[in-house]
Formats: C-alpha cells, structure tokens, sequence
C-alpha cells in the first residue's frame, strides 16, 4: 500500500481541509496521514474562526511521521503564517520527499480568508520551489501571478509565471471561469488542457482540496503526471456530480460515491 501525507488545516464539517484529503485517499486505496497547521471552526455556510498550531507541534508532527513510515507523496494545502511556510519548506528540504502536490489555498468557499494575501509572495519564495505540482485556482493564480486573468491566453501566461518560481508542474483550474470546466497544466514547454462538464451544483464544498489530494494519491500510485490529473479529474467531476445535500450553505462533494457503488479497482 501506498502512503500520502496531507500537511494542512481542518474542516470541522467534514467538506475540505484534512478531512476531505483523507477521505480522497481512501477512495484512492491509499494510507492517509496528516500534519494539522491550522483548526478550523466552519460549516457549509461560514467560518467562524481559525487557531493555527504551533510551529513546534507542526514540526513535531513532521518527525513523527518521517521518522517511522514512509512517504510516498505529500499534498499540502492551507498554510496560514510566514512561520507555518518556513516551517514546513524547512522539512521538505531536509525530508525530499517526492510527489509534492501545493494547493496554495488562500480563500474558503464563502470568501473568508485563509491565508493573507500579502503572504502569496513569501509562499512563492518559500515553498513553491519544493513542489512538483501547483494547482492554484484563478483567483489564487491572479494572486501569485500578479495579473488579471480573462481569458485562455490570460491563463497561459499566469502559469508561465508561475512556473518561473521553481514548481515542475503548474496547474491553473478553471472552475471559476464561466464556460467549461478546463484545467490548464503547463511543464516549462507544452501546455495541455483537461476538460470536463461543468454540473450546476451549488455544493462545491473542498472540491480544490478533494482535486489536489486525488492528484497526490494518484502520484503515489505510480501514475505519470498527465494520468495523475486526468485520474484526479474525473474523480472530482464524479464527487462533485454526486455532491451531498448537507447544510445550508455549499454542501460537500461526495468523496466514496464510486466506492460505495463499485468497491475499489484493481
């Protein structure tokens, strides 16, 4: 069995952060571990609060799990301080672990700042260089960009920015564009498109993290990177198509769907 660790804060609903990660590694057949930085109060309609952990427990949290098992691919998502980033980028240099998914989560789904946007730059600088994938979405594309994106041409040059920060891979997601749902990747030469329909769903809660997680299980699986996102792809766009009418607000993709259905692959 393969083993991903998700380095990340916590959704106490269930929908995003850690616990939408693990759920996306078991559906994948895969061992999940987690690094908690950040506790997080928030349902489908709101968050109310976040108290981030120490970078001492983070660090602590890093040796307990590198120390005794092995590492087969990393997701990291929410990384809510200067300290957490170089604390966690300090690991990753020391550790080199491979498969390292960065989600560089900056925004809830119902606008409440996870991340400062002042520190989009510090997380370029400091982190994005240990990535083999980024997968920002264009809101946070448009932050680490430094540009406005509108257009296909407008996210060509937004990745080509963004590749220049050190990442293998960079994948721009284009849910938040109103046509259909199509993903750019880029590897420093060719840039190729993952297209999928776009479902008419108001719950979309933790889909970037569910996205990104999908793409580290799948790379720890062994799957070449464009396998990995078309893999990963086609795993969200089921969630999403069989999301879970919980709460309020933005319900919850449905995570264990296809297992539920069909039991795991083999």
């Amino acid at each position: 069995m393969k083993h991903v660790l998700t380095i990340a804060g916590s959704d106490c609903s269930g929908g995003a952060g850690i616990q939408a990660d693990l759920k996306t590694f078991a559906a994948h057949g895969v061992y999940g571990m987690s690094v908690i930085v950040s506790v997080v109060a928030e349902n489908t309609q709101r968050v109310i609060g976040a108290q981030n952990v120490s970078s001492t427990l983070i660090a602590g949290q890093l040796q307990a799990v590198f120390e005794d098992i092995r590492v087969d691919a990393v997701k990291i998502g929410m990384l809510p301080s200067q300290l957490v980033m170089k604390t966690v980028a300090k690991e990753l240099k020391e550790r080199k672990p491979r498969n390292i998914v960065l989600d560089p989560v900056m925004i809830a789904k119902n606008g409440f700042a996870l991340m400062d946007s002042s520190l989009a730059q510090i997380l370029a600088d400091l982190v994005l260089p240990y990535a083999d994938v980024v997968t920002p979405n264009i809101p946070e594309a448009e932050v680490l960009a430094d540009m406005h994106i509108t257009s296909i041409e407008d996210m060509q040059e937004a990745a080509i920015r963004i590749h220049g920060y050190g990442p293998s891979y960079v994948l721009i997601k284009g849910g938040h564009r109103c046509d259909d749902a199509a993903d750019l990747l880029y590897d420093g030469n060719r840039m190729l498109w993952f297209s999928a329909k776009r479902i008419d769903t108001k719950n979309t809660h933790g889909t970037g993290c569910t996205f990104s997680s999908a793409i580290a299980a799948n790379l720890a699986l062994g799957k070449p990177i464009e396998k990995a996102v078309e893999g990963a792809k086609a795993y969200v766009t089921m969630a999403i198509e069989h999301a879970l009418y919980l709460g309020k607000g933005c319900g919850p993709t449905h995570h264990f769907y296809d297992l539920y259905k069909n039991g795991l692959s083999r």
